[in-house]
């Protein structure tokens, strides 16, 4: 399928793209180290504050209070390729990355319902990613003055997609138990994120060989962001053995304030705009082996029911909905999780696959020889990501504490450069020199995140 045009000529950067895909649309929060440990998959288990992310109904599993702290080492490591050279770039963030607990309410009496819960969860991580592009001299291009006379002819010596920020979710939940079979529970979750975004490539110049830095239009920006999405969920026990766990969780309602920089507008300057965006509104289903109280497995399977939809406020709000209307595919992860109890140790797993939210798109790219060329990439703007978890924990009756280790790895084509004076889409240098061309570099770029969790907990 051959990506919109309109797009790249009149929107606003890919960065924006892929924000709307990684982050106001991210399905992969974490939680306490045993959520991490098991892939964030136990939406048909329940009995940990964390499993807010996926299923409310979770909550109330739990028989006994506790609250927990969980603190989150994070490393993130992207390979950028481009024609043969490639460069490596490490971020290491320590954060208080979860924090929240589980109030159990036992109701005494005949009654069939056996508990009312109230949870609370708080997640954070870190969003800063960084991705350096080698250059290629056979790209290179002409600059006209105003006259249309040649100037000088600059070639491609590096780019770099720069992200600063956090995201957080907040939810708060009611969870009942209902004669030991039956589990529901309903949350509302409020979401936040903060970013700072930098696109620039460089360029050598033939005539005096100095380098220079352009930026592209509409950046360096800054983000405030605000969300607001419902959950609901329910989980039944066929058996003593077997659960099943259904979640809905409503579409997220972000409103988000952006700073950014524009140049020529007649002049340089800083300006603002607000924009409304809607998330896809997820289902969630899950299902539970737990065959005695030492062994658990659980399978979760997550659905995007609909897609980002921005209010439309101008041209750029359009061109973002037709882009994502005709080419992004509705979210989909599936994660598997387990956990073995050996006395008062507990040994944690899991896996989990995200696919890519773009379909396969055809767009106009440069080869490493210079030239361009319409080309089909596979996992442009972002990729299918993966999910390996390993943890152990320690009960003390009172007080546990659990580990966790996490391998994401994702892979993926990022295309830059593209753009137009005509349209307001190019990058531009100090001096107002403009870089417009109708084709993209797409250089490839490998992250891979190993990150540690660490949980202190309470029961009383």
């Amino acid at each position: 399928m051959g990506i919109s045009a309109a797009y790249f000529v009149n929107a606003q950067d890919i960065s924006t793209l892929r924000n709307t895909a990684e982050i106001y649309s991210n399905s992969s929060l974490n939680g306490t180290a045993k959520y991490n440990a098991m892939a964030g998959s136990m939406g048909a288990l329940g009995g940990d504050f964390s499993v807010l992310n996926s299923n409310p109904a979770g909550i109330g599993v739990s028989i006994a209070s506790e609250m927990s702290g969980t603190l989150a080492i994070q490393n993130s490591k992207n390979t950028t390729s481009l024609a043969g050279k490639s460069i490596d770039y490490k971020v290491n963030r320590t954060d208080l990355g979860n924090v929240g607990g589980v109030m159990a309410l036992k109701i005494d009496g005949s009654s069939p319902w056996k508990f009312v819960n109230i949870g609370v969860n708080y997640s954070n991580q870190s969003i800063e990613d960084y991705s350096e592009t080698p250059g290629n001299n056979k790209v290179n291009f002409n600059l006209y003055n105003s006259d249309n006379q040649l100037v000088d002819n600059i070639a491609f010596v590096g780019h770099a997609y720069n992200r600063y920020g956090d995201l957080s979710k907040m939810s708060v939940a009611v969870g009942g138990n209902y004669d030991n079979r039956i589990y529901v529970g309903a949350g509302l979750n409020f979401h936040s994120a903060v970013i700072d975004q930098y696109d620039s490539a460089a360029f050598d110049s033939s005539t005096n060989n100095t380098s220079s830095i352009y930026n592209k239009q509409y950046t360096p920006f800054s983000e405030t962001s605000n969300g607001f999405s419902a959950s609901v969920g329910v989980i039944g026990k066929i058996n003593s053995q077997f659960r099943l766990g259904a979640a809905l969780e409503t579409p997220t309602w972000w409103s988000i304030s952006r700073v950014y920089n524009e140049y020529l507008n007649p002049t340089n300057g800083t300006y603002t705009e607000d924009r409304n965006l809607s998330s896809p509104m997820k289902a969630t289903l899950s299902a539970a082996f737990v065959p005695n109280k030492n062994f658990a497995i659980n399978v979760d399977y997550s659905l995007g029911l609909t897609k980002p939809k921005y209010k439309v406020y101008g041209n750029a709000e359009t061109e973002l909905n037709n882009f994502f209307s005709d080419h992004s595919k509705n979210l989909s992860e599936v994660k598997v999780g387990a956990e073995y109890r050996i006395q008062a140790f507990r040994l944690r797993g899991g896996y989990g696959f995200a696919s890519s939210p773009f379909d396969s798109m055809s767009i106009s790219a440069f080869t490493d020889s210079g030239s361009a060329a319409n080309t089909s990439f596979n996992n442009l703007i972002v990729g299918k990501r993966s999910t390996i978890g390993a943890g152990i924990g320690y009960d003390f009756k009172s007080f546990y504490i659990d580990a966790a280790y996490q391998n994401l790895s994702s892979e993926y084509k990022s295309p830059f450069l593209r753009g137009f004076a005509s349209n307001n889409t190019g990058y531009f240098s100090s001096d107002n020199d403009i870089i417009e061309i109708d084709a993209a570099i797409v250089s490839n770029v490998k992250n891979t995140r190993d990150n540690f969790f660490i949980t202190l907990g309470w029961k009383f």
